[in-house]
C-alpha cells in the first residue's frame, strides 16, 4: 500500500477522501492547505500526493510547481471543482505541470481509487477496493 499526503482545504472532502484511503490500507498524511502540505511532504516519504488546485495562500498550482522543481519524480494527482468550466481550465493547466492525473469534483471512490492504483507499483493489477 502507499503513503500518501492529501492536500485539500475542504474539511469534508479531505475527510471523505482520508477514510476512502485508509480504508484501502493505504497511508494518508493530511494537509489543510498548500503551505501545510509542502511542509508535511518533507517528513512524509509520500509515495503519491493528491492535491485540490482552488486553496487559500499557496494553491494547488504552486504546491505542484514546488514540488516538481525539488522532486522531479514525485506523482501527483490534481483534484478540482469550481464549476465545470473552471474545473476543465484547472485540470489542463494541472496536467501541464505535470499532474499524473486529474479528478474533476465530485468524483467516485472508484475513480479516486482507480487513478491511485494506477500509480502504484503494479499499476492497476494493484487495485483494491474498501470493505462494503
Amino acid at each position: 500500500m502507499a503513503r500518501i499526503l492529501l492536500i485539500d482545504d475542504d474539511d469534508a472532502v479531505r475527510n471523505v477522501l482520508y477514510l476512502t484511503l485508509t480504508n484501502c490500507g493505504h497511508t494518508v498524511i493530511e494537509a489543510r492547505n498548500g503551505k501545510e502540505g509542502l511542509e508535511q511532504f518533507k517528513g512524509a516519504n509520500a509515495d503519491l500526493v493528491i492535491t485540490d488546485i482552488v486553496m487559500p495562500g499557496t494553491e494547488g498550482f504552486e504546491v505542484m510547481m514546488k514540488l516538481r522543481r525539488k522532486h522531479p519524480a514525485v506523482k501527483i494527482i490534481a483534484i478540482s471543482g469550481g464549476g465545470l468550466h473552471n474545473a476543465e481550465h484547472y485540470l489542463h493547466t494541472a496536467k501541464l505541470l505535470g499532474a499524473v492525473k486529474v479528478l474533476a469534483k465530485p468524483f467516485s471512490y472508484e475513480a479516486l481509487l482507480a487513478a491511485v492504483n494506477e500509480q502504484l507499483p503494479g499499476g492497476a493489477a494493484a487495485a483494491s477496493s474498501p470493505a462494503s
